[in-house]
């Protein structure tokens, strides 16, 4: 047995150096590592420093060999070695000086290194999997922060579309409940109102409609803080004091509504969520700020709809009585011309008559039969000349009729009739009256006021009719209402919708001045009852009047 035989029985690779640099002695183990080992020099070129030592030119700094046998005392590293087949190893290197022989023990730790570099690599994976994470943690915040960015933008984009597209407060209000319900999927959503003495009332709900107008008190911490404008979001059993208990814990949001220094009233949200709010909270004020504006807007565009209706209404009380004004002085002045033409026809009429009773006497006496038929016929003429001054001086007073302000019974066909004998200069031997009359019962009417309409419908007709023509007059009793139908043929009506406006007229100026049937559309109404007109053009119109009979 050799006197290194003893480091066959090692694990690790040994080779065993003289002082010349001779290799002496190779293990089993160094043998079976290293099969292409053919001399120091170039096994030591084959063998480095694991970690690159300082840059040199010095050749011995970089040999692990040269610096071991170089060494005056024993000698270790951490050396890589590169095979023929360019694979790497790592070994640990220790020498050991036993007289004029240098031992060098090579102990694989390849194993060990892999290990560790992967170790080393599974702490940097797990480093950049920290970092990956803790990023994705990032961007998963900044995406949920951007979404509830873009949720609030949203919600205030709809809400400022809401407050442009409507002047209405109730709509502005329950579009902006249904907004508001949708964003924190709420189960009930509802507007209080505050009066004068800071009481709040609900008046607007969303989703469902109940409790509107009902009086509602918060607590103590509540109250506190909607006295201070703020938005805020807690978790309460009751919605108000005076509501029932839910059976969990839901979350009530409060938007207090402010104008200035004015409370308004408050949002009440409600909903069952779990998450917080408290980025959603933030944009809730500038819906606070939009909204009181727009309920101050609203209110104030209210009022003035309210005001504009108001002078209307006052406008057109004004225009009617004006009309009647119109119409009552008209009507004073006929009468009192009536009058007076009436008295001063009765004198000469009376003395024609008296004179004609005289003639009547004298002609008996006469004695030429020739003379007395003669006097006879012209005396007959004389007293139906009279008698038809007498009938139409009768019928000028009934029609002005200026002690029969009241209410009164009145036969509708009489009256039409009177009309006509009041304008048969206008029809005679030109126009053909038609009456179609039914047996109509009286009824109780102002029997002046629809003489004027009938005046007015009548004479509108015959100056529709350039030459000769047709008028219809219809009368029937249907349903309680008496109906009259007066039907022309003449030229028509371009315009029919516009004849009951005041100052509309279809004559030239100076000839018609507009307020005849509009007067007469009053007249009716007073009646309680309706005028309706059809017309075409070259054909004629046709007036109905409806009048109830009670």
């Amino acid at each position: 047995m050799g006197k290194f035989d003893l480091f066959n029985r090692f694990s690790s690779a040994v080779v065993v150096v003289n002082e010349d640099l001779e290799v002496v002695f190779k293990n089993n183990f160094f043998k079976r590592v290293f099969p292409d080992f053919e001399n120091l020099e170039k096994f030591s070129h084959k063998l480095n420093y694991s970690v690159c030592a300082l840059v040199s030119n010095n050749v011995e700094v970089h040999s692990p060999i040269l610096q071991a046998i170089n060494s005056p005392q024993d000698f270790s590293a951490h050396v890589l070695y590169q095979s023929s087949g360019n694979d790497y190893f790592y070994y640990d290197m220790s020498t050991t000086r036993k007289g004029k022989y240098l031992i060098i023990v090579l102990t694989d730790v390849t194993a060990e290194v892999g290990l560790e570099k992967n170790i080393q690599r599974g702490q940097s994976y797990q480093k950049k999997i920290a970092a990956l994470e803790n990023e994705n943690r990032t961007l998963s915040k900044i995406k949920q922060q951007a979404q509830s960015q873009a949720m609030k933008l949203l919600l205030l984009n709809n809400i400022s579309n809401i407050i442009r597209s409507s002047v209405d407060s109730s709509v502005i209000l329950s579009s902006a409940l249904e907004e508001l319900s949708h964003l924190f999927a709420a189960f009930r959503a509802y507007y209080a109102v505050y009066s004068k003495d800071l009481a709040a009332y609900i008046i607007n709900e969303s989703l469902h409609k109940k409790d509107i107008s009902r009086k509602i008190t918060f607590d103590k911490q509540a109250e506190r803080e909607i006295a201070e404008g703020k938005v805020f979001c807690s978790s309460c059993m009751k919605e108000f004091c005076e509501a029932k208990p839910f059976n969990e814990l839901v979350q009530r949001v409060v938007i207090p509504i402010y104008h200035m220094n004015n409370r308004l009233g408050v949002i009440v949200i409600l909903t069952k969520q779990k998450t917080k709010f408290d980025d959603a909270l933030e944009v809730l004020d500038g819906v606070s700020t939009q909204l009181g504006n727009a309920i101050i807007q609203a209110e104030l565009y209210e009022k003035d709809a309210r005001m504009v209706k108001e002078l209307k209404r006052t406008l057109k009380e004004l225009q009617d009585t004006q009309l009647k004004l119109i119409n009552s002085e008209k009507m004073a002045s006929l009468g009192q011309l009536v009058a007076g033409v009436a008295h001063e026809i009765n004198t000469p009429i009376a003395s024609i008559k008296s004179n004609n009773e005289i003639a009547t006497k004298l002609i008996s006496k006469i004695k030429n039969e020739s003379v007395a038929e003669l006097l006879e016929e012209i005396n007959t003429i004389d007293k139906e000349a009279v008698a038809r001054i007498n009938r139409l001086v009768v019928s000028l007073r009934k029609f002005v009729r200026l002690d029969e302000a009241e209410l009164q019974e009145a036969d509708i066909n009489k009256e039409i009739d009177l009309t006509l004998d009041l304008i048969r200069h206008e029809t005679k031997n030109r126009i053909e009256i038609i009456k179609n009359y039914s047996d109509i019962p009286p009824i109780k009417c102002y029997p002046n006021m629809l003489n004027q309409v009938f005046m007015n419908i009548l004479v509108n007709a015959t100056h529709a009719i350039e030459n000769e023509g047709i008028i219809t007059i219809d009368t029937n009793f249907e349903n309680n209402n008496l109906i009259v139908k007066i039907k022309d043929n003449g030229c028509g009506i371009a315009e029919p919708e516009k004849i009951f406006f005041a100052g509309y007229t279809t004559k030239g100026v100076g000839v018609g001045t507009g307020l005849g049937l509009a007067i007469s559309q009053k007249i009716i109404e007073k009646h309680n009852g309706k005028i309706d007109v059809k017309s075409e053009i070259n054909v004629g119109s046709e007036f109905v009047i409806t009048i109830p009979s009670e």
